[in-house]
């Protein structure tokens, strides 16, 4: 009789742990559904720009091989030492960038724009930690190119501001800037779906905020007050965490918006770069 019960009670724990553990896949499962969007198909091509580009293949730490675009500034001119280090959001893929990519070339540096593991042409599966490695081995990249690590300008869009403030943390970079960059993915997450634990069952952090206090370069954060994914106050939260010197854009539209059309954007990026170790880096 003692004998049938625990066998009883044995397939009881059983059941609940089966249970449990596809509850928690599928937890994990809607995590990272909810973080990452990639894209395989490209949209437009590099030529479109009109300017020389070059194919990069590259390796992470752990052989996983990247693909990436890299645009040479013009020749002769006073920022042709400079790179920015573009590390794009959750979705889509580099050739959604295209646009971003003609603005920061506008003013005169180079620009380099891959995509992490899983997105475009890159091989493998989006992680956070693989996002970190990823933009590590294009600062690699950019290093293998000549540029110092001095002269390396980490710009992060939305997500991607998670992963060069991250970048900052592992490599020698020139400047950071946090174009609509959220706080941290717990923080945002809560907000989206309050009726979640989110904090507590969170194990994609992203936590910019967190890592801004030990960032020693110079900080440039840009959000809008009507961004309807990552609200305003991020922005105001990352911008009061970070050290100096620092400085603020406020952009307008929503988060997805070509903000780098707007005047307010070139004008902030200008500013940014005149910084004293920036412009000598520009000589």
């Amino acid at each position: 009789m003692g004998s049938r019960k625990q066998r009883m009670q044995l397939k009881r724990v059983a059941r609940w742990g089966v249970a449990l553990g596809v509850l928690y896949v599928m937890l994990r499962w809607f995590e990272h559904s909810q973080v990452y969007h990639p894209s395989r198909e490209f949209e437009a091509a590099p030529a479109e720009l009109g300017r020389a580009f070059e194919e990069a293949r590259f390796k992470t730490t752990d052989g996983v091989t990247l693909h990436g675009w890299f645009f040479p500034a013009e020749t002769n001119v006073a920022r042709a030492q400079l790179a920015f280090l573009i590390c794009h959001g959750n979705g889509g893929n580099v050739s959604h960038r295209l646009g971003l990519c003609r603005a920061l070339l506008d003013l005169g540096a180079n620009v380099f724009v891959f995509d992490y593991r899983g997105y475009g042409r890159s091989e493998g599966r989006p992680g956070e930690e693989g996002t970190y490695r990823d933009a590590q081995a294009a600062h690699g990249w950019l290093r293998q190119k000549g540029f110092r690590g001095e002269h390396i300008v980490a710009f992060g869009e939305s997500l991607g501001g998670g992963v060069v403030s991250e970048l900052a943390l592992r490599e020698t970079v020139g400047g950071v800037v946090l174009q609509s960059t959220f706080t941290s993915l717990p923080e945002i997450g809560a907000e989206l779906f309050p009726w979640l634990p989110v904090r507590l069952i969170s194990t994609i952090k992203y936590d910019s905020r967190a890592k801004l206090p030990r960032i020693r370069v110079p900080v440039l954060v840009m959000h809008s007050r009507t961004d309807d994914l990552a609200g305003f106050h991020h922005g105001e939260r990352n911008f009061a965490a970070a050290n100096h010197p620092k400085f603020f854009c406020e952009l307008s539209g929503a988060h997805n918006e070509a903000v780098w059309l707007q005047p307010a954007f070139r004008e902030a990026i200008e500013k940014f770069l005149k910084l004293p170790d920036l412009t000598a880096a520009g000589q």
